[in-house]
């Protein structure tokens, strides 16, 4: 019997997608966890070094501005060598940095970390996401897709809790120290997920083809940049000033800006995971659309709430239009992006619309000082709202597409 022979009769790698979706939605829920700890402890970060809101929102635009780097440095290594290697190296990078950032007692410091991390958050959702999304059945891929980008809306949720919990009592500085668990996920990856299929078939073997490969693609390249600026001035336009919008416009003391946000994030999980399923049925573009015009509706309610339980409700609703449009991306990216610049192009191209949207709290922040902060928050949502809607209607779809054929 010959080599050839034997080799069609090996049984096919078992491949399960389970521990590659559990390692990108965990490793994006701890990214999202670290990333809103700053968030959700501004106030207090601001009193602690005597700066103001605006000078620590800064530290948020700084984080994502230095997104597309960790972007780029990662993805051009998940086409190169594979997925799971910069996964499992991005999980203990930003995890050092987050944990140093416990122990910083100068405000540059404090920002130069916040630069470093912004570096290993832009890293870990294009390699996690491409990784999960080539192992998953197509007919579920909108599904998981939502499920997915929900560990961002975890991360938030459980940042609020970690607020509530011990900012009041302990200070800002020890919720940094738990944001070091991610090193622990890395070993996770390191035993237990496999290497995708799909990028060992499609693999670019030497450099000059992966950048003639890339290079190829910059009309994509260009659109989903500017998709993803649309997207990102949706989420952190709704969600990196909402606590200090709490706080300044309502007064509300750390446990109910905690509580608050926790709702608005359960909502937000629901949302993802329900339009995600439907994108499955109707298509991609179709159920964001109505995501976004749904929380066009939402924003009166969200920002203007005369009482307590309608402002509860409003942030409810709007996170679950927001996160709704949200938790098709991975799927939507991946499906438009060719299997060969997988890695790269769409957590690169997700990155760079971080960092074109990266002023929108900085934003908020200096209107709001010339007027109210229901107003900023408002007017920033409907612009942007109604702006990611056109950009998502002038795109195409692939749903369902077979990767890897």
């Amino acid at each position: 019997m010959t080599v050839d022979s034997l080799s069609s009769l090996t049984p096919p790698r078992k491949d399960g997608h389970g521990a590659a979706l559990f390692a990108g939605f965990l490793g994006w829920t701890l990214d999202a966890f670290d990333f809103f700890l700053v968030v959700l402890s501004l106030t207090a970060i601001a009193h602690e070094f005597h700066k103001s809101d605006k000078e620590v929102a800064f530290s948020i635009t700084l984080t994502l501005i230095f997104r597309p780097l960790g972007a780029f440095i990662f993805g051009l290594m998940a086409d190169r060598y594979g997925r799971r290697l910069p996964l499992m190296i991005d999980l203990v990078f930003y995890s050092l940095v987050e944990v140093a950032t416990g122990f910083v007692h100068s405000f540059t410091a404090f920002l130069v970390l916040r630069a470093l991390f912004g570096i290993g958050m832009g890293g870990e959702w294009g390699v996690g996401a491409s990784l999960a999304m080539e192992k998953v059945p197509p007919r579920l891929r909108g599904f998981l897709s939502g499920l997915l980008q929900q560990g961002y809306a975890l991360g938030y949720l459980l940042a609020a809790v970690c607020s509530y919990l011990i900012l009041p009592r302990w200070g800002w500085r020890p919720m940094f120290f738990i944001g070091g668990l991610p090193a622990l996920l890395g070993l996770f990856v390191r035993f237990k997920v496999k290497e995708s299929e799909v990028w060992e078939k499609t693999r670019q073997h030497h450099w000059s083809g992966l950048w003639r490969e890339i290079f190829s693609h910059w009309k994509l390249f260009l659109y989903l940049t500017l998709l993803m600026m649309t997207m990102n001035f949706v989420s952190h336009g709704t969600q990196d000033m909402f606590p200090t919008f709490l706080q300044r416009q309502f007064n509300m003391d750390v446990h109910r800006r905690a509580a608050i946000t926790a709702i608005s994030m359960v909502g937000a999980i629901l949302g993802g995971t329900l339009v995600g399923f439907l994108s499955d049925r109707f298509g991609r573009r179709r159920v964001m659309i109505a995501s976004l015009i749904g929380a066009i509706a939402m924003v009166p309610l969200w920002a203007y709430a005369p009482t307590v339980r309608l402002l509860i409700l409003g942030a409810f609703l709007i996170q679950f239009m927001v996160q709704g449009a949200w938790g098709i991306i991975p799927a939507h990216l991946a499906e438009l992006s060719p299997d060969s610049v997988r890695g790269f192009l769409p957590g690169f191209a997700y990155q760079c619309g971080v960092l074109l949207a990266s002023t929108v709290p900085f934003v908020e922040a200096t209107f709001a000082e010339h007027t109210s902060y229901a107003n900023a928050m408002a007017l920033t949502a409907f612009t942007v709202f109604t702006l990611a809607a056109v950009v998502v209607a002038l795109g195409r779809e692939k749903r369902g597409i077979e990767f890897g054929a």
